[in-house]
């Protein structure tokens, strides 16, 4: 018989200072993100408030302006604000979708 049984077995077995190096990276990484999971929530969290309130208000402003200056049978401040609504939601989602697929493939790569 040859040695290529024990070869094969040796490449499936990460060593024991390879096992602890990945718990300690873990470990790390968990604690960094626990500190700073709570800033990272608040700032995530405006983040996706202004880049919904902004567009809105934008378009609330921009609305009522043209309502001044163009009356008409329909109200362009409702329709603006409607659609600056819509346009800061789907931005807001596209961002938290990129970072949720970003998360998941940084979490891919670490195990």
């Amino acid at each position: 018989m040859s040695d290529e049984p024990d070869k094969s077995l040796k490449k499936q077995m990460p060593t024991l200072a390879g096992q602890i190096g990945v718990k300690a990276a873990r470990r790390l990484r968990t604690q960094h993100s626990l500190s700073s999971g709570v800033w990272f929530g608040l700032g995530t969290m405006g983040l996706v408030g202004w880049s919904v309130v902004v567009p809105t208000v934008l378009g609330t402003m921009v609305g009522i302006w043209l309502d001044q200056r163009y009356r008409g049978a329909h109200s362009w401040t409702l329709t603006l604000l409607v659609l600056g609504l819509i346009m800061g939601c789907l931005n807001a989602w596209m961002w938290i979708s990129r970072q949720d697929r970003e998360m998941r493939e940084e979490n891919k790569h670490d195990e």
